[in-house]
């Protein structure tokens, strides 16, 4: 077996730790910051905003995940079907998660009876800090219980979550209709899903 020289070695050790550095910060195009959960040692929450609206025909079909809510309930988005959804993926340790609370809590009120749906995904959690966190600012709809981030994974195909927080919107056809990185505001998200739901603005 051959050897390889000093140089090589150390060309090949400096490219495994910059992979090893760009797989922590997360790789995808979301904006990957220093606010990390207490059980991980990674870091992958976003500050900056951007949002995607997808034409259709040119829509990702969501896959139907399923779970345990925060509260020991079982859900599956199958059970939303010919819904809007507004999916939103947060962790109660990221500030950004705080910030876009109340508007989500209080659309979620206002859009239930135009059939509009929400739900959450609670990333790299303690189900207590998460369900103190919902309380606080009032978040009344479920969330689905991700600690190891497996039902984050199922949209590594699709439009996957880059950073949290980030809000898909699925439309009543199980299709993904937008994305959105970073902290909401209610004025952008209510916006948005408007769009998808076909409602009047």
């Amino acid at each position: 077996m051959s050897r390889l020289h000093v140089p090589a070695r150390m060309a090949i050790g400096a490219a495994v730790a910059a992979l090893g550095v760009l797989v922590t910060a997360g790789c995808d195009s979301g904006s990957i910051a220093a606010n990390v959960p207490q059980s991980s040692g990674q870091s992958f929450v976003g500050h900056t905003y951007e949002s995607t609206f997808y034409q259709v025909g040119q829509r990702p079909q969501a896959p139907d995940v399923s779970g345990t809510t925060l509260t020991g309930q079982k859900l599956n988005l199958a059970s939303y079907k010919g819904k809007t959804i507004v999916l939103n993926f947060w962790g109660s340790w990221c500030d950004p998660c705080r910030a876009e609370a109340p508007a989500l809590g209080t659309l979620a009120r206002q859009l239930a009876p135009d059939g509009v749906r929400f739900v959450g995904v609670d990333i790299r959690d303690e189900p207590a800090a998460a369900l103190a966190f919902m309380q606080n600012f009032n978040v009344s709809y479920p969330s689905l219980n991700d600690p190891n981030d497996q039902i984050a994974l199922e949209f590594h195909s699709t439009v996957p979550p880059a950073a949290i927080p980030t809000t898909l919107i699925i439309d009543r056809n199980g299709r993904i209709a937008a994305r959105i990185f970073g902290a909401s505001t209610y004025a952008e998200l209510k916006d948005l899903v408007t769009k998808v739901a076909g409602l009047k603005s």
